[in-house]
């Protein structure tokens, strides 16, 4: 006698978009504030008088192909 046993699958409950949205747009903020000092702080269009900031994103500006000099 031969019974077949049926299993189910695990299925992942989808997100909705509402439970997202707000997580994206504050991810977005933030790495436009990153990008923002990275490639333009202590430029033209400085925030921060001095050059502390310039002087502790200097390695990674270069790193990321973003001239200072």
């Amino acid at each position: 006698m031969s019974q077949s046993t049926v299993s189910a699958q695990p299925t992942a409950a989808p997100i909705p978009l509402r439970e997202v949205a707000p997580w994206a747009a504050f991810a977005l903020l933030l790495a436009l504030v990153v990008l923002y000092f990275v490639s333009s702080e202590q430029g033209a269009v400085s925030v921060f008088s001095g050059a502390g900031v310039h002087e502790f994103l200097h390695d990674g500006r270069h790193l990321l192909g973003f001239p200072c000099h």
